[in-house]
């Protein structure tokens, strides 16, 4: 039975790299890849069309208000990779894109007919 790999494999990333912020002391900051990677791994497993058009719904609210909050923080941070990557601007942009490509593949003939890994 072929379950959503991608889905998952991209789960377990984000969810390694949520914990690697909790460990790295980023505060709550972890929190937001670590959510979004357990919910890629739960779609993974159980797929759906509706899950994953709600789910790139909540991404892109989720990304907007990251996105602010890294607008605000924005003169605090320094050209350095890990205020790049650890900082919410970039978990923003982030999101916003995959919520879109989320309700994009929700919408693809693939998940509509049941062909796709994830669905099946």
């Amino acid at each position: 039975m072929k379950r959503g790999i991608i889905n998952i494999v991209l789960g377990v990333l984000l969810v390694a790299l949520g914990v690697f912020n909790f460990i790295a002391g980023d505060g709550l900051g972890g929190s937001i890849p670590f959510l979004i990677g357990a919910s890629l791994i739960y779609l993974g497993f159980r797929g759906g069309r509706t899950a994953l058009i709600v789910f790139g719904h909540a991404c892109i609210v989720v990304g907007c208000m990251l996105f602010t909050w890294g607008i605000y923080l924005l003169p605090h941070s320094q050209p350095v990779w890990q205020h790049i990557i650890f900082r919410p601007l970039f978990w923003g942009m982030i999101s916003i894109f995959g919520g879109i490509c989320a309700i994009y593949h929700g919408f693809c003939r693939c998940v509509r007919s049941g062909e796709c890994g994830a669905t099946k």
